[in-house]
């Protein structure tokens, strides 16, 4: 698997093409700027790319300015992206096109390898992988909205989809069958008036749909 980073400071840039390295991947580029992750980007056609929000020269929101560019020149570029803090407006921005192959995590996360490896690897593949912090804070923000039709087990459900997890995890976590989650998610597309199109489009979807309401 080939990755590019984009990361402005050197030592964390360095531990995770480190990391990345030691789990059997390929950093093909590391870049500490917007513009250069764009070039970069371009020029390897990674598998996958991580990158850091704040970038220079202002550090806002440079990073993710960079890989929404990335992801206009490659439609469904994969891409995860690395924050301090938790910044919902961020994540549903990376969500918005629906494409999936997009990732929101903290920075903390980095710390438990197996989970931040395994996210990695989830965003290549095409799938949507939003930290656990974003979908709490949004829990306890929650405002009336589209989403107050769900039952209390549906939202569970959601914020579980939200994360990441498969329906098979999201049956474990919740020790209930595949099939009861099945049902459950087929809810969730139905009051949320999600299309008939591709499950990962719809899930992506459903998890912008999520985010929007508490934005």
């Amino acid at each position: 698997m080939r990755v590019v980073i984009c990361e402005d400071l050197a030592l964390l840039r360095d531990g995770l093409k480190r990391l990345l390295h030691d789990n059997g991947m390929e950093v093909v580029a590391e870049v500490d700027n917007g513009d250069h992750f764009v070039s970069a980007a371009f020029g390897h056609k990674p598998d996958v790319c991580v990158v850091d929000v704040r970038l220079p020269p202002t550090f806002r929101d440079e990073g993710l300015r960079a890989a929404l560019a990335a992801r206009e020149r490659m439609p469904g570029l994969p891409v995860l992206i690395l924050s301090q803090h938790v910044e919902q407006m961020y994540a549903a921005e990376l969500l918005a096109d629906g494409v999936g192959g997009v990732g929101y995590l903290l920075k903390d996360r980095v710390a438990d390898v197996d989970d931040f490896v395994a996210a990695v690897r989830k965003v290549a593949g095409g799938g949507t992988v939003l930290d656990p912090e974003v979908v709490a804070q949004i829990l306890a923000r929650r405002r009336s909205s589209a989403i107050d039709s769900l039952t209390p087990r549906e939202r569970e459900v959601l914020a579980l989809m939200a994360e990441g997890r498969s329906n098979q995890a999201i049956a474990e976590a919740l020790v209930v069958t595949h099939g009861a989650v099945e049902k459950h998610v087929s809810s969730i597309f139905g009051k949320l008036q999600l299309p008939a199109n591709e499950e990962d489009n719809r899930r992506v979807l459903a998890v912008l749909a999520y985010l929007r309401a508490e934005s």
